[in-house]
């Protein structure tokens, strides 16, 4: 950042009084800048013993699987962005339940909520940032084109849950290195 939004002046780096990190400070106003994590929110869909993959349309990761998930917009709850982005990449309605997975993505400065939702009918298709859609069984998940660790986590998580009908809450944080994390 080199200026205010506020006012147009530059802006320095500076630990403001109270803080204990750097801060883009502004040099005429003094307006203090936070940069923040942003929130990812997207949900497992699942229709019968199967659930609904998205094949990516868009970088990063084109041409790999994920489920249906995106940045959240200003003035909606998680649950709300999580459908939303279900029925953008998808074409799908889904019910949204519980919050599943909660991960600290820190080299990157998010956090991604996924929820367990429940598709009610077998209605989908590829959206604008989708290549297609698909409902896949267990046997049938495509492992090694999954686009990110956050959904291969969050898919075995769902599928050694359900085997034991028990789907508690997991909280992960991934470091630096992709493919490790520490569940909790």
């Amino acid at each position: 950042m080199k200026y205010c939004s506020q006012c147009g002046n530059t802006v320095s780096q500076t630990i403001p009084p109270g803080d204990n990190r750097p801060r883009h400070v502004c040099d005429g106003c003094g307006t203090i800048h936070y940069s923040n994590p942003n929130i990812i929110a997207g949900c497992l869909p699942v229709y019968g013993d199967r659930v609904l993959l998205c094949r990516r349309a868009i970088e990063p990761r084109l041409g790999f699987w994920t489920l249906p998930a995106g940045f959240m917009e200003n003035g909606e709850s998680t649950e709300q962005a999580a459908a939303r982005e279900t029925l953008e990449e998808a074409r799908a309605q889904v019910r949204i339940g519980d919050l599943y997975t909660v991960t600290s993505i820190i080299h990157l400065n998010q956090v991604q909520m996924l929820y367990l939702a429940e598709l009610d009918q077998p209605e989908f298709g590829p959206g604008d940032e989708s290549l297609e859609v698909a409902l896949f069984s267990e046997e049938q998940i495509p492992w090694d084109d999954l686009a990110f660790q956050t959904i291969r986590n969050a898919l075995r998580f769902f599928f050694e849950d359900r085997r034991n009908d028990h789907f508690p809450l997991r909280h992960i944080e991934l470091e630096t290195k992709p493919g490790t994390y520490i569940a909790k």
